[in-house]
C-alpha cells in the first residue's frame, strides 16, 4: 500500500475519525464514507494558492465528480463556487441552498429545458459550447428579457497525457469552439453582439487527471495567444481541471501551488505589455477535492482460486458502484479495514458481484489473508463512484456517509429493492 490512511487507536482504518469497520455495521456495505476534513482542506489548499498571487480569482468545485446536497453545502462553505453540467446538478444546488449567481454551466448539449432552467434560476454564469447553444440561449434569453453572462468554450487543441476516454482539450472532440476553423473567433463576435447575452472571457478544458504543469501552461499560453490575436480584453479565463490525484504508486500528483503559480505565471507574463487588466482565472477541481476523500467499503465474499492462474476475492459490490476500472482501466488500492497495515500474504484480483466478467474493481491486489466477512476498503474512491453509479443487475444504490471530528451522518440514504421498482408501471395489454 502507498496511499496514507487514517488510523484508530487499535490500528484500525478510520475515515474522518470513524473506525472505518464500525461504519460498515452501522450503515451496511457496499458503503461511500468521505472524510469532510481532508475535502475542506483540498479546497483551502487551491483557496489558498491563489491569494498567494493576490490576483482575482475563483475555485469552481466540477460537481460532476460527487454532486450531493450535502456535498454542495460543504463546498460552498469553504468558498467554493458550482461548476454544474445537467438540469439535475442545478436543482441540486438549488436544494442545497447554493447562492447560484456563483453556478457556472458547462456542457456540449444542453437541452431547451436545462438552459431554461438556469436562466429562471438566476446562474450566474453559462459556458457556451457550440454556435446552436449561443443562437438558442441569446432567444431565451430575449424572451425573458434578461441579460446572461457567459464564457465561450474555446477547443484550445492541447492533448493532456491521461486515458483518450477523458482527453477534451484536442481538436477532435465534441468540446467546444475550434479554433483553427475560426469557429470560435466568428463565435466570439456573434456572442459580441448578442443584445442578451454579456460575454465575460474564455474557458477550455484539456482533461482529467494529468500530472504535469505543461499542458496547463500550453492551455493558458494558448488562450492568451487568442485574446491577443483578437484583441479582445476579457475578463475571465477559465482553464477548467483536471489535476491528477494518487490512485497507486504508479501516480504522482503534484500539489496545489504548482498549477496555480505556473497557470497565474503564464496569463500575467503573456498579458504583461497589454495595457488591460489582468483578468480573473478560474479553474473547476472536482476529482483533486473529493477524490483522496472517498473510501469505499465492502464485506468480503468467497475466493475462487484457479492454480497457477489466479486468485477471485469477490466482494458485495462492484461495477455498479465504481465503473472506472471497466470502462478505462483504472487502477486502485485496497486495504482490510481492521489491519491497513499488516503484511501482505496474497496478490488478489477483486472483484465484484454483478454479471460481467470485466467486473473488476482491482485487478492485483496485495492483501493479508482475507476470510468471508471481513471489510475490505478500496481507497481514493470519492470522484466518480457514487456519480457514475448504476441499478445494473437491478442493485440499489449503496448509502452515502459524511464522517468529520469523530461523527457519523448519512447524506444519500441507502436504496432497498422497494426502491428499484418504484417507478415501474405495470404493462397493460388488451
Amino acid at each position: 500500500m502507498t496511499i496514507p490512511v487514517s488510523t484508530d487507536a487499535q490500528g484500525r482504518l478510520a475515515i474522518g475519525g470513524v473506525t472505518a469497520s464500525e461504519l460498515a455495521r452501522e450503515f451496511g456495505t457496499p458503503l461511500y464514507a468521505y472524510d469532510v476534513g481532508v475535502i475542506r482542506a483540498n479546497i483551502r489548499a487551491y483557496r489558498a494558492a491563489f491569494a498567494a498571487h493576490q490576483v482575482d480569482y475563483t475555485v469552481s468545485y466540477a460537481a460532476k465528480a460527487f454532486a450531493t446536497i450535502a456535498m454542495f453545502q460543504v463546498a460552498v462553505s469553504e468558498g467554493a463556487h458550482l461548476d454544474v453540467v445537467s438540469g439535475g446538478e442545478i436543482v441540486t444546488a438549488q436544494r442545497a441552498g447554493v447562492n447560484m449567481a456563483h453556478v457556472s454551466f458547462n456542457g456540449n448539449n444542453k437541452s431547451d429545458a436545462e438552459l431554461q432552467l438556469a436562466l429562471d434560476a438566476g446562474l450566474g454564469t453559462i459556458i457556451v459550447d457550440n454556435r446552436f447553444e449561443l443562437n438558442r440561449l441569446e432567444e431565451l434569453a430575449a424572451a425573458r428579457h434578461v441579460v446572461q453572462d457567459i464564457l465561450l468554450r474555446i477547443a484550445p487543441d492541447v492533448s493532456a497525457h491521461t486515458h483518450e476516454y477523458i482527453m477534451t482539450g484536442q481538436a477532435d472532440s465534441k468540446f467546444g469552439f475550434d479554433v483553427a476553423s475560426g469557429q470560435a473567433h466568428d463565435a466570439l463576435i456573434a456572442a459580441q453582439a448578442a443584445p442578451h447575452l454579456n460575454l465575460l472571457g474564455l474557458h477550455a478544458h484539456i482533461g482529467s487527471q494529468i500530472f504535469a504543469v505543461d499542458g496547463f501552461v500550453a492551455e493558458a499560453q494558448k488562450l492568451v495567444d487568442l485574446v491577443r490575436a483578437w484583441d479582445y480584453a476579457p475578463q475571465v479565463l477559465d482553464l477548467g481541471g483536471g489535476f491528477g490525484i494518487q490512485y497507486t504508486d504508479a501516480d504522482t500528483p503534484i500539489p496545489p501551488t504548482e498549477f496555480v503559480d505556473a497557470l497565474v505565471s503564464t496569463i500575467q507574463t503573456g498579458l504583461a505589455d497589454t495595457n488591460w487588466t489582468l483578468p480573473a482565472i478560474w479553474i473547476e477541481p472536482g476529482r483533486s477535492i473529493v477524490g483522496a476523500a472517498g473510501i469505499t467499503l465492502y464485506t468480503a465474499g468467497g475466493t475462487k482460486q484457479i492454480p497457477g492462474v489466479r486468485t477471485y476475492q469477490t466482494v458485495d459490490g462492484g461495477m455498479g458502484d465504481n465503473i472506472r476500472p471497466a470502462l478505462y482501466q483504472a487502477e486502485y488500492e485496497a486495504v482490510l479495514a481492521d489491519r491497513p497495515h499488516a503484511a501482505t500474504t496474497q496478490v488478489v484480483t477483486l472483484a465484484g458481484k454483478y454479471c460481467e466478467s470485466g467486473d473488476i474493481l482491482v485487478e492485483r491486489a496485495a492483501l493479508p489473508p482475507v476470510v468471508p466477512g471481513d471489510i475490505l476498503a478500496v481507497l481514493a474512491t470519492g470522484a466518480y463512484g457514487y456519480s457514475m453509479a448504476s441499478h445494473y443487475n437491478r442493485n440499489p444504490l449503496p448509502a452515502v456517509v459524511f464522517c468529520e471530528d469523530g461523527q457519523a451522518q448519512v447524506v444519500v440514504r441507502r436504496e432497498t429493492w422497494a426502491d428499484l421498482v418504484a417507478f415501474d408501471e405495470p404493462y397493460q395489454h388488451d
